[in-house]
């Protein structure tokens, strides 16, 4: 089918039938200036402030407006304790700012028709076949499992609705789900599966919103689907096309002096750099797990390539990784406002969920909120790194810091702040 036909008919589903897609009125391009000489004051003031109160080491951010860069600076360390300097080309640690990306590799896929959204995940991946619901224990200790209400979707890991539990520490579940250990590197993606489908699922498909391993199962898709090994598909149709080299899951020697040292914060000025025997071993060997979730590291040119390719409707540079209309499809919200119980999500502020993007949908509703352009798509990492995409002023953001645990310091909203301006009730 076409694309752009299959685009509509997605949508009017969505709207119309399952009430699962909402995206907010469309916006004319902004022909005003976000990063003028103020702005670039602000956000200079404001990074220098984080590491100047020692609540970070190291920080570093690159902007682009109207395809133009308009912004980068670095501030701090990589390696506070070796004086290394934060640069433009320190290696970082994205975490979870992995996840569009495995997301875009599964879309190109998609745009070869090669699956529907509303496929069941078994259809591809008979290991998900059987799986079922935890609904507690009985008197004896032993699971109460059930039959989901209805099967796991594509969708559904494409929006974190898919059932799948992630702590270790929910009651009952939590044991199975560590006993499973598939998430670990040892495993292959397509061992981590197996495991998973053996695992009950923590709710039914569709009935809540909760982060996860559905980008893992994801990249297990890419690579079933495409009869590729994970990493070999990402780096041939996202990442070597958008001339990424230095986004990768092995750092090799060669490269690791320029690898940024991680830090954990204990509290108000008390910051300790974590062995890097600890914090870099995962990418220092080939494992045979390549998660979908996390795992890669990049630079702040590498990531803001993707972040443009985005911002740009899927081409940059003449390169076409997606079609305009796939585009619009992963920044548009697919979670419909029955699915109540959303986790961490609505600390975001005013979104939902796309394809592996959070997606704004209004402004923020109070100044103590993340400041954002209603139709914005973004995610962040572990360590505290963010990017975003604003296609309303066409402007794109990354900030990179190596930090745990996860923006316990307002660095997020700060930066927000200094970018567009502190938010006093206008849409920015």
């Amino acid at each position: 089918m076409n694309r752009c036909k299959l685009f509509v008919v997605t949508v009017l589903l969505l709207c119309v039938a399952c009430k699962e897609s909402e995206r907010p009125p469309a916006n004319s391009k902004s022909t005003s200036v976000i990063i003028d000489n103020l702005a670039v004051r602000r956000i200079d003031s404001t990074l220098k402030s984080f590491v100047n109160s020692a609540n970070i080491a190291g920080i570093s951010a690159l902007i682009y407006e109207k395809d133009k860069e308009v912004y980068y600076n670095a501030f701090g360390y990589a390696d506070r304790e070796q004086q290394k300097p934060m640069d433009r080309n320190t290696i970082v640690q994205i975490y979870s700012m992995t996840k569009p990306i495995t997301g875009t590799a599964l879309m190109t896929l998609y745009e070869d028709d090669a699956f529907e959204l509303d496929d069941p995940v078994s259809k591809y991946a008979p290991e998900f076949a059987n799986t079922k619901v935890y609904e507690g224990e009985d008197a004896l200790g032993n699971p109460i499992l059930v039959d989901p209400k209805r099967p796991m979707t594509i969708r559904d890991l494409t929006r974190h609705t898919a059932g799948f539990g992630r702590n270790a520490d929910i009651p009952g579940l939590g044991k199975l789900i560590k006993e499973a250990d598939a998430l670990n590197r040892n495993n292959t993606l397509v061992e981590m599966a197996r495991k998973m489908g053996t695992t009950p699922l923590y709710f039914h498909p569709g009935e809540q919103w909760e982060y996860g391993p559905c980008v893992d199962v994801q990249a297990f898709l890419v690579e079933r689907i495409s009869g590729q090994p994970y990493g070999e598909y990402v780096r041939k149709n996202v990442l070597d096309p958008l001339g990424m080299k230095e986004t990768r899951y092995y750092v090799p020697e060669s490269d690791r002096e320029r690898f940024s040292a991680m830090y954990y914060r204990n509290g108000e000025g008390d910051l300790n750099q974590l062995p890097d025997n600890e914090a870099k071993s995962d990418y220092f060997k080939h494992w045979p797990m390549t998660r979908g979730g996390s795992g890669l590291t990049s630079t702040l040119d590498d990531y803001m390539r993707f972040a443009r390719m985005m911002v740009n409707e899927g081409t940059l540079d003449s390169v076409v990784i997606l079609n305009p209309e796939t585009v619009k499809l992963m920044s548009t919200n697919h979670l419909a406002d029955s699915i109540e119980k959303r986790s961490f999500l609505p600390s975001k502020g005013q979104v939902g969920f796309g394809i592996d993007f959070a997606v704004r949908l209004r402004p923020p509703a109070s100044n103590e909120e993340n400041n954002g352009v209603v139709g914005e798509f973004f995610w962040d990492g572990a360590a505290s790194t963010l990017f975003w995409i604003d296609p309303v002023n066409e402007l794109t953001a990354v900030l990179f810091v190596q930090l745990f645990p996860y923006d316990q310091i307002g660095l997020h909203k700060s930066f927000r702040d200094a970018v567009y301006g502190r938010y006093e009730g206008n849409q920015p």
